[in-house]
């Protein structure tokens, strides 16, 4: 049986239906409910700003920092040097977005030549949660895996598709 749109629908038989509509319910009506504020409901101090001590990026948009931010990862490298271009644009500008995750991909190419120059060798699969997949999405896992062993072996035949003609065409040297 279908239901035309000028068919009402009644509320009680919808489960959920209006669970906010009482106040007495919504955990969130005092807060929003500024009804009956005059003055209050903005009345409090500033808290002191934090002190940065590392390079802070901040948008064009605003024009003061929030009281606490977190400095743990400065920006530095060469992806620095992308975030630092992308915080150039305005956050509705789609080239501040696409620089900063381009800004993350480096870094993280960034921090395995950080490990391995400290002679320590990244566990990729262990990193990208391969054990979790493996336990709990074996399906998946292998789509994946079969996924990128086809890219993998599709690139290589096209590489030596390619090299294969570079040697082919190259002049030969007589002696």
């Amino acid at each position: 049986m279908t239901q035309n749109s000028s068919q009402t629908i009644d509320p009680a038989t919808v489960n959920g239906w209006g669970v906010d509509a009482d106040p007495r319910n919504d955990p969130t009506y005092p807060m929003r409910d500024r009804s009956a504020d005059t003055e209050t409901h903005m009345a409090w101090k500033r808290p002191p700003l934090q002190r940065p001590e590392v390079e802070l990026l901040q948008s064009v948009e605003h024009n003061r920092r929030p009281a606490v931010f977190g400095t743990s990862s400065p920006p530095s490298g060469i992806s620095g040097m992308v975030r630092r271009a992308a915080f150039g644009f305005s956050e509705s500008d789609w080239r501040h977005w696409l620089m900063l995750l381009g800004a993350d991909r480096i870094n993280m190419i960034e921090g395995i030549a950080q490990d391995l120059g400290r002679g320590h060798v990244p566990n990729v699969p262990a990193e990208m949660g391969m054990g979790a997949e493996w336990r709990h999405n074996r399906g998946g896992l292998a789509r994946k895996v079969a996924i990128g062993a086809a890219v993998a072996v599709v690139a290589v035949a096209l590489l030596g598709r390619n090299e294969g003609r570079s040697h082919a065409r190259s002049p030969r040297r007589i002696r």
